[in-house]
C-alpha cells in the first residue's frame, strides 16, 4: 500500500464530519463518513481504508472501544488501518497517554481546522511512503 488514499470518519457530528470530508475530498483522497460507533466498527473492520479518524465519543460503541477492537489482534487480525483519535475531551494525561500508544495520531478537534487535518493526513501519508509501505 502506498499512502492514505481512502479514509473513513467516525464521527457523530454531521457538521464536522462534513468539513473533514470536503477539505479532503478537494486533496484527492476519498472519504466514507459513519456517524455512529456500531456503523463505524463495521466498517473499519472490513479493513478497506487506508486511515481512520476516530471520534471518542459516537453513539452506540465509543470510539474508545473501538480502539480496542480494531488493536487486538484476535478480533482484527490483518488490519492495516492508521487511526488517528480527534477528540474534544480533555484526557487526563495518563488516558491520553495510553490512546496515543495505542493509536497513530491523537487531534484535539477544536485546536485544528480542517486544512490543518489535511496538512497532518499528507505529512502522514508522506512519512508512510518514504518507510515503503
Amino acid at each position: 500500500m502506498a499512502g492514505l488514499k481512502t479514509i473513513l470518519c467516525i464521527e457523530d457530528e454531521h457538521f464536522i464530519s462534513e468539513l473533514y470530508a470536503r477539505a479532503l475530498r478537494q486533496e484527492g483522497y476519498e472519504v466514507t463518513i459513519m456517524l455512529s460507533g456500531d456503523d463505524g466498527l463495521v466498517a473499519a473492520k472490513t479493513d478497506r481504508f487506508d486511515l481512520i479518524l476516530l471520534d471518542l465519543m459516537t453513539p452506540g460503541i465509543t470510539g474508545m472501544e473501538i480502539l480496542s477492537v480494531l488493536k487486538d489482534p484476535k478480533q482484527t487480525p490483518k488490519l492495516h488501518s492508521k487511526i488517528i483519535i480527534t477528540t474534544n475531551l480533555d484526557q487526563e494525561e495518563s488516558m491520553r497517554e495510553e490512546l496515543e500508544k495505542k493509536a497513530d495520531g491523537y487531534l484535539i478537534k477544536a485546536e485544528i481546522t480542517p486544512k490543518q487535518l489535511v496538512a497532518i493526513v499528507k505529512q502522514m501519508e508522506e512519512q508512510i511512503t518514504n518507510l515503503g509501505g
